[in-house]
């Protein structure tokens, strides 16, 4: 009898514990799932592991390992050799040689980004090089070619050949990076090997002085990290990292990278364009920070209040006019000029966006194709010019040209303001970009002829020493 009671309640105690441990199961316990798929496409196999949030999720709980070692492999150490005349010496002197040549080393890193050794780092990493070489994290070092740059965005492309198949990192979508997120800077700070240090996204869409737009980062940066990586926790290729602010030129909290997006664009166009295509809307946006912003209340607003509208430019051409706010283009929100800036570096002239506009707290959306630049600033004079509208042209009787728009105060007393260039020494001037290399051609030792065309068709003849 006692038996048959004792069996009883073990009976009972192994019923309620299997019933709270379900309980517990069921209602307590979150799951981990690993879901894998394969595709057709040579037995490639994705995972991805849920939840994938870093909602309360500790640094102990993120595993940077596979990233790293992925990345560590595609990022180099550049070796940037150039000349510079060195002090001039008696024997100099007599025999009129100079000065030697003196050679000086600059270090940097880049990003392998395809197999065949093409490598993306920064300009001012291989800027005025002589002879470029690339250290592979496995020690074996190449001399490198210079493919393309675009200095604006600070992008270069460089190329080693290899017979080898190289390991390499693709291009990650840097509009989808948040604010929070973990990432790790690969470079070779300070001469070292390839070193990673984390941290996370501190802000997005950075100006630093020049309409661009970067992401700001808390990872550690040094000298010697420019055109290393800057991944997230899932190996993609987010940015290049390419700035310190600090008064030592060192780490001091926060660096600064170019988004994985520009840096693809800039890319794709040296190879297919040979220069980088850029997309421009011809507007001017209202400064937020001054008395006359205070003024009319636009000084707070969340937005681009746009202040010009270009004759003839894409903006006007979609029916954007002066006080409208652009809130949004395409399903980027803009809350600030970079915002914009940024996105429009990835686009090139054909692309349309939509652009969601506030008029008079009424939202609209309009399209907008890109056009090419239709004002730039040409070098040596500094004079800034645009190219002729169908009124400029009746105007100044003219089919082509460039018209000054800014004069800067060294030449503000040659009456040049508002005149068209026609010819400059022996280039004749058919739009911005023939004025652009026209005046880079200019020697400073000699002199310059610059023929323009006035309001009434009167011929002007400059001659600058």
């Amino acid at each position: 009898m006692n038996m048959k009671r004792i069996a009883s309640l073990l009976f009972v105690s192994i019923f309620a514990g299997a019933i709270t441990l379900g309980a517990y199961k069921l209602f307590f316990e979150k799951e981990n799932f690993t879901i894998i798929s394969q595709e057709n496409n040579g037995g490639v196999i994705n995972a991805s592991y849920t939840p994938t949030s870093a909602r309360g999720a500790g640094i102990n709980e993120v595993d940077f390992t596979s990233a790293a070692e992925n990345t560590v492999n595609a990022v180099v150490h550049v070796k940037n050799i150039t000349l510079s005349k060195g002090p001039t010496t008696i024997f100099d002197i007599f025999y009129g040689t100079g000065g030697s040549a003196v050679p000086q080393v600059g270090t940097g890193s880049g990003v392998i980004i395809s197999s065949d050794g093409y490598i993306v780092t920064n300009n001012h990493v291989i800027n005025k090089a002589t002879q470029l070489q690339v250290t592979l994290n496995n020690n074996r070092t190449y001399k490198a070619e210079l493919i393309g740059t675009d200095p604006n965005s600070d992008i270069a492309l460089i190329k080693i050949d290899t017979d080898e198949k190289l390991p390499y990192l693709a291009f990650g979508d840097s509009d989808h990076t948040k604010i929070g997120e973990w990432v790790l800077a690969v470079g070779n700070p300070f001469n070292l090997t390839s070193t990673v240090t984390a941290g996370i996204v501190s802000a997005k869409a950075r100006n630093l002085g020049k309409n661009q737009s970067f992401i700001q980062t808390d990872a550690a940066v040094n000298p010697g990290n420019s055109g290393g990586a800057l991944v997230n926790t899932n190996g993609d290729l987010v940015g290049i990292n390419t700035a310190i602010t600090s008064q030592t030129g060192s780490y001091v909290g926060y660096s600064f990278a170019v988004p994985s997006n520009i840096a693809k664009k800039v890319v794709q166009d040296i190879l297919e364009y040979g220069n980088v295509q850029k997309g421009f809307m011809g507007i001017s946006p209202a400064p937020i920070d001054t008395r006359d912003a205070i003024e009319k209340g636009i000084n707070n607003i969340d937005g681009v209040y746009i202040e010009l509208v270009e004759e003839e430019s894409a903006a006007q051409e979609a029916g954007i006019v002066v006080g409208d706010i652009i809130k949004k283009v395409d399903e980027i929100t803009v809350h600030k000029y970079p915002d914009l800036t940024g996105y429009l570096s990835t686009k090139r002239p054909g692309d349309t966006l939509a652009f969601v506009i506030d008029r008079d707290k009424d939202l609209i959306t309009l399209p907008l194709v890109l056009k090419e630049r239709q004002k730039l600033v040409v070098p040596e004079m500094g004079l800034e010019v645009k190219n002729l509208t169908e009124h400029d042209k009746k105007v100044y009787k003219t089919t082509s040209g460039v018209k000054i728009t800014g004069v800067p105060e060294r030449y503000r007393g040659y009456g040049l303001s508002e005149k068209v260039i026609v010819k400059v020494d022996d280039f004749e001037i058919g739009n911005i970009d023939d004025a652009y290399n026209a005046f880079g051609a200019i020697s400073k030792y000699g002199k310059t002829v610059i023929v323009m065309v006035g309001s009434n068709g009167e011929r002007d003849r400059l001659i600058f020493q």
